[in-house]
């Protein structure tokens, strides 16, 4: 009840005003903090002369499947009309990064866009995409096809929220970290690899401390990157995502993203030292950290062929380049903390990289999910 951060941050403009706001609660959040929504309501309660929530929380399934479902963000804004929600009202978004991605998208999308509170309650989304601008949904089976730029009012990151996550999910909130490192800071890739045995066990010093400097980097680059609504092709915090949303499509998002963006690195990665971009040594130590923090850096979907015969991942290549507005730009790695931008790949190099990363896996004896196994171990993270 204490903790002012929510309310100094509704208040943060117009100090005399009595804020409206409306809780959106992932689901599987609130059924792991059985607490939570009476305590919103107590908090609210308690500092009754700044806020006032316009409806109890309303609770809504999260993980891909919100941005999966098309008619997601039409009930989230109906409820919004049914509350009477205006442009100075807010909407408390509580839950992971699929939530924040389809909640901010209907209220950005609300009246023009309304004001959005994030409290991100994974490593992903507290580390990387709860700090962003972007919002989006997926359709016509194309990863956030559908969304909108639209900086939240603030964002709220509690450790406590991380607490309660499955292993297999604290694991991939890490994969964002490692890339914005790898891209932007070798003295933080330094930081990971040196504690990456720590970081795997999850201990509270070394995570609090990549979540903070990750988001840290994300922001220092939407502030002066020169490109925070991505009008131009290069996008470098996309490193290791044009695999990525395409593994994520073809495990009909069986993978976690940050799963999904730790196989695209260790690709990317290798591949950079298959092009003479980036040394041997430097592309093995890359794979090895992220095999360190227990993420995955192989599947057996990137052996997957198309109709064509050529492997299913690769058209992931044509499908950015078409998000990017038809000029490819993609980042590679020169060095650790180093990247440089690339107008092409060759596929012959590529696939030269899929099967240095299928051999390691095979002689590491790293189990190599399929489709099928991946989809049977898939749950909702909160």
């Amino acid at each position: 009840m204490d903790n002012p951060a929510l309310v100094e941050a509704l208040c943060r403009r117009e100090r005399e005003r009595r804020h409206r706001a409306a809780f959106v609660v992932e689901e599987r959040v609130a059924a792991c903090w059985p607490g939570l929504l009476a305590s919103i309501e107590r908090y609210a309660a308690h500092h009754g002369a700044a806020m006032v929530l316009a409806s109890p929380p309303l609770v809504v399934r999260g993980g891909e499947e919100c941005k999966n479902d098309a008619r997601a963000p039409l009930r989230l804004a109906t409820w919004f009309d049914e509350l009477g929600l205006d442009r100075q009202s807010f909407v408390v978004i509580v839950g992971g990064g699929a939530l924040q991605d389809m909640a901010g998208y209907a209220a950005a999308t609300f009246h023009r866009g309304i004001r959005v509170v994030r409290v991100p309650t994974t490593v992903l989304s507290q580390n990387d995409s709860g700090v962003g601008v972007k919002n989006g949904v997926n359709a016509l089976g194309k990863k956030n096809l559908f969304g909108a730029f639209a900086p939240p009012f603030a964002v709220l990151n509690d450790l406590e929220l991380l607490e309660t996550l499955e292993p297999r999910d604290k694991a991939a909130g890490m994969a964002e970290a490692v890339k914005v490192a790898l891209i932007k800071d070798a003295a933080f890739f330094g930081f990971i690899a040196k504690n990456a045995e720590a970081l795997a066990r999850f201990e509270p010093g070394p995570v609090a401390e990549l979540v903070e400097r990750c988001a840290l980097l994300h922001l220092d680059h939407i502030a002066r990157s020169g490109d925070p609504f991505e009008l131009g092709s290069s996008r470098p915090l996309d490193f290791g995502h044009w695999a990525a949303h395409k593994l994520e499509s073809l495990s009909s998002y069986a993978l976690r993203h940050g799963e999904a963006v730790s196989i695209g690195i260790a690709l990317d990665t290798r591949y950079s030292v298959e092009a003479g971009l980036l040394r041997e040594s430097d592309g093995e130590r890359v794979v090895s950290v992220l095999e360190r923090l227990r993420l995955p850096t192989f599947d057996r979907l990137l052996d997957a062929r198309g109709p064509d015969g050529r492997r299913a991942v690769l058209s992931g290549i044509d499908e950015f380049r078409e998000h990017l507005g038809g000029e490819l730009t993609l980042m590679m790695l020169e060095s650790l903390g180093a990247g440089r931008e690339v107008r092409s790949l060759d596929e012959g190099k590529l696939v030269l990289a899929i099967e240095w990363l299928s051999a390691r896996a095979a002689r590491n004896a790293t189990p190599a999910r399929s489709l099928a196994g991946a989809a049977a171990s898939a749950s909702p993270g909160s």
